[in-house]
């Protein structure tokens, strides 16, 4: 058996090569932010294999917390809040036609960064615990 033929292995393996491709295009991007008419490019999601979507649908959440006034001086929790969502609108396009907004692109390369790191620690984690279960250290 093939370390690829484990299911949250073969989903993290993908998972960090895609950040990898999305790193490589939001570089890309940034350094086209002067080129006239060009587009900031993005690279869609991979799909997880059919077990791990299983395992991460709703139906697998843990129940919903409320919160409780359970000392006179605590704070309650009841509020909805006054606040709405609101979607950020697209970026204005430049008069050179160039539409990359540099804020974006190096926060989506700093979430990006970030989400590789955790996949790769779980990785890492995993094959750790691999390695425990075989007696190897």
């Amino acid at each position: 058996m093939a370390i690829g033929d484990l299911g949250l292995m073969d989903a993290l393996k993908t998972r960090m090569q895609w950040h990898q491709a999305r790193q490589r295009v939001i570089a890309e991007n940034v350094a086209n932010a002067d080129t006239p008419h060009y587009r900031a490019k993005d690279l869609a999601e991979p799909t997880l294999p059919p077990a791990v979507a299983a395992a991460t649908s709703g139906r697998m959440r843990a129940p919903a917390v409320s919160l409780a006034v359970t000392e006179p001086g605590h704070i309650g929790g009841a509020g909805k809040g006054n606040f709405a969502g609101t979607r950020k609108g697209d970026f204005e396009v430049t008069p050179s036609g160039n539409a990359v907004d540099l804020e974006e692109q190096m926060t989506k390369s700093a979430e990006n960064q970030l989400d590789y790191q955790t996949a790769a620690t779980l990785y890492q984690q995993s094959l750790g615990l691999l390695r425990t279960a075989l007696g190897r250290k």
